[in-house]
């Protein structure tokens, strides 16, 4: 019997179904045949049993197109695999090591009676131990992405509220440990905290800590509470690797406000600080409104006339408004309709948005014709289920918050200008020329090693390889003299769109071969193409290349760039199937791009 893979993973997620069905669920979520999956490998260096965390996490990622292969450390070698050397870790060689440790793994602990030196040197010698794992890892394999778990609390101190004041206290020693974990993360790139003990909080420690279990099989936390470990594992590694959701599409009545606005009139709305409905709506617009700042999309899908529902963001005490929001359709078409306009509009996949809606129809309506969309279950006598469905599922939880992140609402909406002034031009060249563009090619910079990692593993339909890439392999090659790396900052009379396009090309012999080329779908046809291409051809020829090496590899999204090198003279030397390699001679090359000028960076 088949597992509806739609039910299994709408959030809140039913923890038991994970638990027991986690090989049926994996060999469905397996069996899919549209999905190109990211193979990553993931070493997994423990100091409890994890097999079952694992187990889940690679479910979730899966679910998203990344399909992982685990290296496990044995039990409670954690340290011993990271320092010391492990043979079949080396040849592993993993993309990203989670460091899956908890306060059973604290091995320095204060005693009742220590002083304030004693304490200091037994907190400096732990943090000394994890330092050296983290240190010794990125020596062994620099290209990993590391994450570590910060540490939980202890539900039984003796001391009570004492132990959180005293310098003694574990509950002290562990929160200044955890600290001391956070500057470490905040100053070192390709090293990411797990928040376990954020995540032991929001459970409760009662429920989090199963001391039985802990005696008779190691786990360090309850066998309950193992899929919202993986989850937030899972989130994490999602964020890397661009698998994130960009755009929150929400419904009104009942959703931004309280009270149907058709029939209620913007007086009568519930919104502001007079009833507790009323605050809790305020609460989630200005939750809303954070993440747009952070570089959420919003948008809104409402059956209503759109007069009437613009109305209520005139409240006084609205907190979002309406060019908060990129893409506004209230009407009485079906959403599922208006979801896939809002996607054609803001231009970015269906399987980009989130649902946010009150009516359980409604929500359903989506889920049935539009799985890819994710559509939480949210409890509209409860408006905070909302934010907790959002947070819970971590559709938008970031690894990092760059510039152009928040940059991007205003860059979507500069598109949809854009499209506007397209639609009254007499021609496309007339278009283009009036748009008024400045384009920086350059190489890469640290300053967008993070933006260009979030590139390569979101970018899809202009994508001719679809090569998928960590902040340390970005680093690694720029820094690479084999290696030649460009990117492309585009703006206009509308704004700026940020950084949008990326080249890898590798040299070998008097070749350069193009190992990715890729660009955001917001600034296609353009031209921004073409003045990759002349960058690209000229730094190769400064370098003594004779020839640019192409490649093509079909994807289930990338078809629109199948014919790319032949239309800019590229010769197709080999083919393989759907995937074709192609030659350019750099003799006499003549420049392609036009409509763009060119801009020095300043150095």
């Amino acid at each position: 019997m088949s597992i509806n893979l739609n039910c299994v993973f709408t959030y809140p997620y039913d923890k038991d179904l994970l638990m027991r069905k986690q090989k049926s669920i994996r060999r469905e979520l397996l069996a899919r045949p549209d999905v190109d999956y990211i193979d990553k490998r993931i070493a997994v260096l423990c100091g409890s049993t994890v097999d079952d965390i694992k187990n889940i996490l690679e479910l979730f990622l899966l679910d998203v197109g990344i399909r992982p292969r685990f290296y496990q450390s044995e039990y409670n070698k954690f340290y011993e695999d990271a320092v010391f050397g492990n043979a079949e870790l080396d040849v592993f060689q993993p993309d990203i090591i989670i460091v899956f440790t908890s306060m059973v793994n604290i091995i320095e602990r204060p005693a009742l009676g220590d002083g304030y030196d004693e304490v200091k040197e037994k907190l400096c010698m732990e943090m000394g131990r994890f330092t050296r794992i983290w240190e010794e890892l990125t020596k062994r394999f620099p290209a990993a992405v590391i994450i570590q778990n910060n540490m939980d609390l202890s539900y039984e101190t003796g001391l009570g509220s004492l132990d959180a004041a005293e310098h003694y206290g574990l509950t002290r020693f562990i929160e200044s440990l955890n600290r001391d974990f956070a500057d470490y993360a905040v100053s070192h790139e390709n090293f990411f905290l797990h928040d376990l003990h954020g995540l032991a909080a929001r459970i409760g420690l009662l429920k989090w800590h199963d001391r039985f279990q802990y005696y008779a099989y190691k786990l360090a936390m309850s066998y309950d509470v193992i899929p919202e470990v993986s989850l937030g594992l899972a989130k994490i590694i999602k964020g890397l690797l661009g698998k994130n959701k960009k755009c929150l599409v929400l419904d009104l009545d009942n959703t931004l406000w309280g009270g149907i606005i058709g029939d209620d009139g913007m007086e009568h709305i519930e919104i502001g600080h007079e009833t507790p409905t009323a605050e809790a709506y305020t609460a989630f617009q200005e939750y809303v409104l954070k993440l747009k700042e952070r570089g959420v999309i919003l948008a809104v899908c409402s059956k209503n006339e759109e007069d009437i529902a613009k109305s209520g963001f005139n409240h006084p005490d609205s907190v979002l408004h309406v060019e908060d929001f990129v893409s506004f359709h209230a009407n009485w078409k079906p959403k599922n309709i208006n979801l896939r306009i809002i996607a054609e509009e803001i231009n970015i996949g269906t399987d980009s948005l989130v649902f946010i809606d009150d009516n359980p129809a409604e929500r359903q309506l989506v889920r049935d014709t539009m799985p890819e969309v994710a559509v939480p279950e949210v409890d509209p006598v409860d408006v905070f289920s909302y934010i907790r469905a959002i947070e819970g599922a971590g559709f938008f939880e970031p690894v990092t918050i760059s510039e152009d992140d928040r940059k991007r609402n205003e860059s979507y909406r500069g598109n949809i200008q854009r499209r506007s002034l397209e639609e009254s031009m007499q021609t496309y060249d007339d278009f283009l020329q009036s748009l008024e563009m400045e384009a920086e090619i350059d190489d890469f910079r640290s300053v967008y090693y993070d933006r260009i990692a979030q590139l390569t593993n979101k970018s899809n339909q202009f994508n001719l390889t679809t090569r998928r890439y960590t902040r340390a392999d970005i680093e690694q090659m720029a820094n690479d003299q084999h290696y030649v790396t460009l990117y492309g900052r585009l703006r206009d009379k509308f704004g700026d769109n940020g950084l949008i396009s990326v080249v890898i090309g590798e040299k070998i012999d008097d070749s350069l071969h193009i190992r990715l080329w890729l660009m955001s779908c917001r600034v296609l046809k353009r031209g921004m193409e073409q003045m990759m291409l002349d960058a690209l051809a000229a730094r190769a020829a400064a370098d003594g290349c004779k020839e640019l090496i192409g490649y093509y590899y079909k994807t289930a999204k990338n078809k629109m760039v199948s014919d790319l090198y032949a239309v800019f003279g590229f010769e197709k030397i080999m083919q393989s199937g759907d995937d074709t390699v192609w030659r350019l001679d750099l003799t006499g090359y003549e420049k392609q791009g036009k409509y763009i000028a060119l801009l020095e960076r300043d150095k």
